[in-house]
């Protein structure tokens, strides 16, 4: 970007009253930035990196594994978000360890971006295991049931 353009966009951020402008152009990028001068920081503090996730003690293979159960038979989650069990907290839930899925049953519900999603399930079978608590965060492809075929 030429001298004369930034020149042009400080004009502008001045008369249209902008404090700040970043712009990402094919030829490079500017970031502008008005004020008093000692309100914009001289030099650039980095972030520390956050700490490394562990993963799960017990991921849904081992659980699977270790109940001899098929890995074709889990419902997991097709998004990150906030699970319940149930569709109002006052309501039963929708499966209980022993009872019966059949394909195209709700299985639970997943809380993402203030929508409330209806997981149903895609396979038949009789629930084994809950692997979540009721309003625990979940995450994309997490292991949500453990079925056994019937």
């Amino acid at each position: 970007m030429e001298i004369d353009e930034i020149r042009k966009l400080i004009e502008l951020m001045e008369e249209k009253g902008v404090s700040e402008l970043e712009l990402k152009h094919r030829a490079g990028e500017v970031r502008l930035v008005r004020g008093e001068p000692a309100s914009v920081p001289a030099t650039v503090q980095p972030q520390p990196a956050p700490p490394p996730v562990s993963p799960p003690a017990e991921t849904a293979t081992a659980a699977q594994e270790q109940d001899g159960l098929d890995p074709g038979l889990t419902i997991t989650s097709p998004m990150v978000g906030t699970f319940y069990c149930a569709p109002n907290p006052d309501a039963p839930s929708f499966v209980a360890v022993g009872g019966m899925v059949e394909t195209g049953d709700v299985v639970c519900i997943i809380e993402a971006m203030k929508m409330m999603n209806e997981i149903e399930a895609e396979i038949r079978g009789r629930v084994r295991r809950i692997l979540v608590e009721n309003g625990q965060p979940v995450e994309y492809g997490q292991a949500l049931f453990l079925l056994e075929p019937v």
